[in-house]
């Protein structure tokens, strides 16, 4: 492990890559796992083969993995998603003489989701690579060659038709938007271009029961930084914010367009519809990379955006002042109205100056206006958790949360199994891992 206070933050620490690919089977378990987890813990992250990169949103995709069942942990194991970096890892992430962002070319770092009877591992640049149930590379995946472009790291899977909302963005005129629609059994069946004027880094987006919602924010590509080899994103103010609300059901639906304070958002938490108004709850930065450097020199925090879509105005209201990311909920609220939302609570801006990603997990009641947290003591930091409902629960919070925790002193990870229902509690069950997981990015529950 990289521990020179020379080296990007990104390669010291718990940040820096893992080289070896692991196999263990029967992992020893503090406490006891619920026995009805039958499924997989997953978790995607970047992972530089050269240990080298120059970014942390550049390294190579690696998945970590833990299969559950019958109350015992059978497997970790991690393997990288063999993308043709993984054979040719110093070939340019953006080929200027061929600059094809719908290619294979891709990371594959960002996510890891399973849809239709796949898993996919996603990158927002490119298309999907699909791994196997035993985490093994399968290929790119582009819905039978009907994919023209990109698609994102962050598709919603709508809980009451089983389909997969997602877009693509890229770089190069005339189109910098698409729309994508997945049935529920896998097939790509809309691709709709949007008009946008710029180049903009969007990482995620909105849906509701009947709408979706993109976010135009002011982090814009530039092709001339990217030809000189220096940070190709930068906050560009007077680009403005805006936020486009399109019915989702309709071929010719039209974006309704609304103005915003200038902000950057990697992650909303979730957005559903009231009447006319659509509510967005957002882990919001004021900026990101204005100097045109790739720091991260902001905090995000938790805002709320009401949209009036018959007034044609949007109400931004902060909920509330840490810093916050990696917002989840329960998967059967997505779109929906709800009322617990999930969060790490992380200042990024501090990541430079730390060997750790100090951090506690946060629950929200939104109903009430309260929040909690579980804190893992010192030494022992978080990384994302996912909310797993309890098989034929009827309350929204029965259920766990899982994620890896690093163990600064024994230098290695464990899968954290958290009672989503009480929050401060101990942990009802920990899986000790062989090694170490790097902080990394974000992760599913499959169930078998």
């Amino acid at each position: 492990m990289n521990t020179s206070a020379s080296a990007p933050f990104h390669l010291r620490g718990n940040y820096a890559p893992v080289f070896n690919e692991v196999t263990t089977d029967q992992l020893e378990v503090r406490g006891s796992i619920p026995v009805e987890l039958d499924g997989r813990y997953l978790r995607n992250g970047a992972n530089p083969i050269t240990g080298e990169s120059a970014h942390w949103f550049l390294g190579d995709g690696m998945i970590h993995g833990v299969r559950l069942r019958e109350g015992k942990a059978d497997w970790y194991r991690n393997r990288w998603v063999k993308t043709p970096f993984h054979e040719n890892p110093t070939k340019p992430v953006i080929d200027l003489e061929n600059p094809d962002f719908s290619s294979e070319n891709s990371k594959a770092n960002t996510h890891v989701v399973s849809h239709a009877d796949r898993i996919l591992c996603l990158e927002e640049g490119h298309v999907p690579w699909e791994i196997s149930d035993e985490l093994e590379t399968v290929g790119p995946h582009s819905f039978d060659g009907r994919l023209d472009g990109s698609f994102t790291a962050h598709p919603k899977i709508c809980p009451l038709t089983g389909e997969m909302l997602a877009f693509g963005y890229g770089f190069l005129p005339p189109t910098y938007l698409t729309f994508l629609r997945v049935s529920a059994t896998g097939e790509l069946v809309q691709q709709k271009s949007i008009d946008i004027p710029a180049p903009v880094m969007m990482h995620d987006f909105n849906i509701t029961a009947t709408r979706v919602i993109f976010m135009d924010l002011p982090v814009v590509f530039d092709l001339d930084s990217a030809m000189a080899g220096s940070m190709p994103f930068s906050f560009q103010r007077d680009n403005g914010a805006r936020l486009g609300v399109m019915d989702r059901d309709r071929d010719d639906a039209k974006v309704q367009w609304l103005d915003i304070d200038p902000c950057y958002v990697f992650h909303p938490v979730n957005s559903y519809d009231v009447d006319d108004h659509v509510i967005i709850d957002v882990a919001r930065y004021p900026s990101m990379w204005e100097t045109g450097s790739g720091s991260f020199n902001t905090k995000a925090e938790l805002w709320r955006w009401d949209i009036d879509t018959v007034a044609g105005k949007v109400t931004e209201t902060q909920l509330d002042n840490r810093p916050i990311e990696f917002g989840r909920i329960a998967d059967n609220r997505v779109g929906l109205d709800y009322q617990y939302a999930y969060a790490v609570s992380l200042d990024l801006a501090n990541e430079e100056t730390s060997d750790s990603q100090s951090g506690t997990i946060v629950k929200y009641d939104l109903a009430a206006d309260r929040s909690s947290i579980w804190d893992f003591g010192d030494g022992r930091d978080p990384g994302e958790f996912v909310f797993v409902g309890k098989p034929g629960a009827d309350v929204e919070d029965e259920g766990w949360l899982l994620g890896y925790v690093y163990d600064r002193a024994e230098d290695r990870s464990s899968l954290v199994i958290l009672d989503a229902s009480q929050p401060g509690e101990a942990p009802i069950a920990e899986v000790l891992l062989p090694q170490r997981v790097p902080f990394g990015f974000h992760g599913s529950w499959i169930w078998d």
